[in-house]
């Protein structure tokens, strides 16, 4: 939201008392705007709650184009997203968060359904940027430069457009359809992707093809190895590369049982696969117990519910053919430790899941990069590597991995890169402060729980690899649009304006909110006590 102080210097004619009408007044009430919690929260830096307010208008194309100023894959992100931005909603102290996801997949739905396309805002630049990756991070930084007037290509190691998204995230949870759709949309823009060109030179492609600046964003597609004893094992696969398979046509032959070693989010979605893939039996080992998995606890439901078999506190020690022999671990002080104890596992397939690491090995003939011990590169704060020119973000750089987190990393990347190009300093905005909840005053507000998205019952979903999960319909989406407290900005609900004693406060007209009139406000701070999303605060005079 914009940042607004009403300030009668902007109405001399109203600043003819200093003192107001009544006792003297040590302070007064100033219109502020505040960070809300879902906002701050969110990776990609949406303005979550401005696009809420098109919804609860349904004004449902604005919503969509306000949203997509920060991220051009809300189809995407509202199926796959995690979404942190409700885990920081305030709304959770009455009854549940706001749904945020589910509208922002209604969103995205609308705008593939409608044919909404992304408008051009600003002349070319005559600046080239290569992007190499066609994942989440490159998609964003790609778009974002293209709205800033640049022209972009994308190169893509593989066959199909999407990185993880497309070989790391299953299509019962993100459909093909809504993928391509939504990368075609970026290519609509002008945005050039090239498939089945992998760069081995950057340096070299970036001076054929007379680049200006260069954003690595590769992802993490190489899958984590375990030193397990085998001896005549059966079948071992690495879990991206299964996915990956299965997702062009490959799919392995899988015994009747499999075993998925792992307890991320990748090690339930391999686990399903294989049931839907036709393994009468999947089993994950994980060494450590539920309360310490990586995996979010509603995947390791859903997997539970499809029928998939989870072996907490394992760690597999020998396979002998199909004889899987395990060690009993517990856990102390938060980290696994063997007991001594072992059990035997009868399986035909190993997938491992052990995490991913990302191949950066194209770019050590680089002067000037740096490297983690894992591969991962070293930016510096503007996500510049050590070579002038050349960035990168997404996995391949150290910390959390996510599709949001990648997407934030593209739109960053991009603000640099153009910096860079025109050669003037980018600087963060600085960030108004956050509002919790013990700020706010919801007395227009009585419980309204969350609306559930409809599930395929979890036998049913196993089945094949249809989406499981229903989005909102416009109903569904303006209801819990409306279910937003707007915190720390004003949404002209007229509470100042009807308890305000002296009449000191001024409508400006819908849209333009209010204007305090010191000249009668006395500083009773009624204003700002009744404020229901404490847009108002109250500052010394």
């Amino acid at each position: 939201m914009t940042h607004r102080h009403h300030d009668l210097t902007l109405h001399p004619d109203l600043t003819s008392h200093a003192e107001g009408t009544g006792p003297k007044r040590n302070r007064k009430p100033v219109y502020t705007d505040f960070l809300p919690p879902c906002n701050h929260a969110c990776p990609a830096g949406e303005n979550i709650q401005a696009w809420l307010s098109f919804v609860q208008n349904s004004e449902y194309e604005m919503a969509w184009r306000k949203l997509t100023e920060d991220n051009p894959l809300p189809a995407i992100h509202g199926r796959v997203c995690y979404h942190p931005c409700e885990s920081g909603c305030n709304r959770s102290f009455v009854d549940n968060p706001v749904s945020i996801h589910a509208i922002e997949r209604y969103l995205g739905d609308q705008a593939i359904e409608n044919g909404w396309q992304f408008t051009k805002e600003v002349a070319d630049s005559g600046k080239r940027i290569m992007v190499i990756g066609a994942g989440p991070s490159g998609l964003s930084a790609a778009y974002h430069l293209r709205r800033l007037g640049h022209e972009v290509e994308i190169f893509e190691a593989g066959p199909l457009p999407g990185g993880m998204m497309h070989f790391g995230i299953p299509a019962y949870r993100l459909p093909r359809n809504i993928l391509m759709s939504e990368i075609q949309r970026i290519e609509n823009f002008g945005v050039k992707i090239h498939l089945n060109h992998k760069i081995s030179n950057v340096e070299l492609e970036k001076q054929n093809g007379n680049f200006d600046a260069v954003f690595v964003a590769v992802g993490a597609h190489i899958g984590k190895k375990a030193e397990i004893p085998a001896r005549d094992a059966a079948q071992i696969l690495d879990a991206v590369g299964f996915m990956r398979d299965v997702e062009l046509g490959n799919a392995p032959k899988l015994g009747r049982r499999v075993v998925v070693y792992g307890g991320g989010n990748t090690a339930m979605d391999a686990a399903r696969m294989a049931k839907r893939l036709g393994a009468e039996e999947a089993m994950i080992i994980y060494r450590r117990d539920r309360e310490h998995m990586p995996a979010h606890d509603f995947e390791a439901d859903e997997a539970l519910g499809e029928g998939v078999k989870i072996h907490w506190l394992r760690t597999i020690k020998h396979i002998d053919q199909n004889a899987f022999t395990v060690e009993v671990m517990k856990i102390v002080e938060g980290k696994p430790v063997p007991t001594g104890e072992y059990e035997t596992i009868e399986a035909d397939d190993l997938i491992l899941a052990l995490g991913q690491d990302t191949d950066t090995s194209f770019l050590k003939n680089i002067n000037g990069l740096q490297f983690k011990e894992d591969g991962t590169v070293m930016v510096a704060p503007d996500m510049m590597t050590g070579c002038p020119g050349i960035f990168a973000g997404g996995d391949m750089v150290p910390g959390e991995r996510s599709v949001t987190i990648a997407v934030g990393h593209g739109k960053k990347a991009a603000r640099f890169i153009n910096a860079y190009l025109i050669n003037k300093p980018y600087s963060v905005p600085e960030k108004h402060p956050i509002v919790g909840f013990e700020f706010l005053n919801v007395w227009y507000q009585t419980e309204a729980p969350a609306q559930a998205q409809s599930h395929l019952p979890l036998q049913e979903a196993g089945k094949d690899f249809s989406e499981i999960v229903a989005g909102y319909n416009e109903e569904q989406a303006v209801y819990e649009a409306g279910r937003c407290f707007s915190c720390g900005n004003c949404f002209e609900c007229d509470g100042c304006y009807g308890a305000c004693p002296e009449g000191a406060i001024i409508k400006l007209g819908p849209g333009k909110r209010y204007l305090f009139n010191y000249d009668l406000c006395t500083g009773c701070a009624v204003c700002a006590e009744q404020c229901p999303c404490h847009a108002i605060d109250m500052h010394a005079e």
